[in-house]
């Protein structure tokens, strides 16, 4: 079984404008997600990985930084909002991160499990009015990153966040599909104990899963992500007319608002903006592993409003291949092997206009 550690986080407010928040709520409001492949800080401490020692300095982190600040600052005709970050070693990283890309970034929260060398961050224009964390463990066996939540305020909208970087496959994918299992068990409480405090809450899921949306046809097999897919819902036992609760799997729609047509009613859907193409590269095949994931919410013409959705597979994100340009700590070069993620939403009136 799974268990879930609770630990209140503190939302940092640093000090930027004042740590104001704008003074108008946004016409469209622009989160993006990446996965910046393992952000270190400037001292060698010795937790990072074994490419980077020996090679790795204060020149290097800033240099990077600054790379990575540009390239965010680049992806829309406006920066975004709020940014969730995945595979950054410590709170001051985040901190520098924030401070480096300037224009009213006043907010960042940071969470790692203990001893792990890398955690998730999320930076913000909008104050964090709530931050937690959510350890994840199944069967005495931790997850290696903690699930991270925080509660944004934009234009007197509040919006729920919950940032993601789940176990990956790199002890095989068979042996590893448990813990991304309890990741999403937990992740599917946290959401129904919101929704019972605050019934018309919204809340984001951003990250990387490490899994695609068609994980299920790739596995051959139940997967942490599954499709709304008559096969699918039957592999689970989950089907039209069962009872009880969706566990440790979440339902992807690719229709808009998401209701899943196979499994039951009570099923958490939600929907996934993925078309074709993907944010990672693995043996020279795509794969979507990056994601946003939407409730059926964001479409009742209530509160914010799903606007677009945009992975960024061009330049400086790209290499001359087409590929994600990977970081390489030899030569100082590229940015992510990871592309990044765009999500916009408007309020509602702004939608109607």
């Amino acid at each position: 079984m799974d268990t879930q550690c609770v630990i209140a986080g503190v939302a940092l407010c640093l000090g930027l404008a004042g740590c104001r928040a704008p003074a108008e709520g946004p016409e469209v409001l622009r989160i993006a997600s990446w996965n910046v492949q393992a952000l270190f800080d400037g001292e060698e401490a010795g937790g990072e990985y074994q490419d980077y020692r020996g090679l790795w300095g204060e020149e290097q982190y800033r240099s990077r930084l600054t790379n990575l600040s540009k390239a965010l600052l680049s992806m829309d005709e406006k920066p975004p909002d709020i940014i969730g970050l995945m595979e950054i070693e410590n709170r001051q990283a985040l901190e520098d991160f924030a401070r480096l890309l300037g224009r009213g970034y006043g907010w960042t929260f940071f969470s790692a499990a203990p001893q792990a060398p890398l955690g998730l961050g999320l930076i913000s224009r909008f104050p964090l009015d709530r931050a937690l964390a959510h350890g994840v463990v199944y069967n005495g066996e931790a997850a290696p990153r903690p699930l991270l939540e925080a509660r944004v305020t934009a234009g007197g909208k509040p919006l729920t966040l919950f940032v993601c970087h789940w176990k990956s496959k790199r002890e095989g994918a068979d042996l590893t599909e448990a813990l991304r299992g309890a990741s999403a068990r937990v992740l599917l409480r946290r959401m129904r104990e919101l929704r019972l405090e605050e019934p018309d809450a919204e809340a984001v899921i951003l990250g990387d899963l490490n899994e695609s949306p068609d994980e299920f046809y790739r596995r051959g097999a139940p997967a942490a992500l599954m499709p709304d897919d008559p096969d699918a819902a039957a592999r689970t036992g989950f089907t039209r007319g069962s009872s009880g609760v969706q566990a440790d799997f979440l339902v992807l729609c690719r229709k808009a608002p998401p209701e899943a047509a196979y499994f039951p009613p009570q099923v958490e859907a939600l929907y996934s903006p993925w078309e074709s193409g993907g944010s990672y590269r693995y043996k020279g095949a795509w794969e979507a592993i990056d994601h946003f994931l939407l409730p059926a919410g964001f479409f009742d013409r209530k509160g914010w409003e799903f606007d677009s959705f945009k992975v960024m597979d061009q330049a400086p994100f790209v290499n001359a291949e087409g590929g994600p340009d990977a970081y390489n700590p030899r030569t100082g070069s590229g940015l992510s092997d990871h592309l990044p993620l765009l999500l916009r939403l408007r309020p509602h009136r702004a939608a109607e206009g």
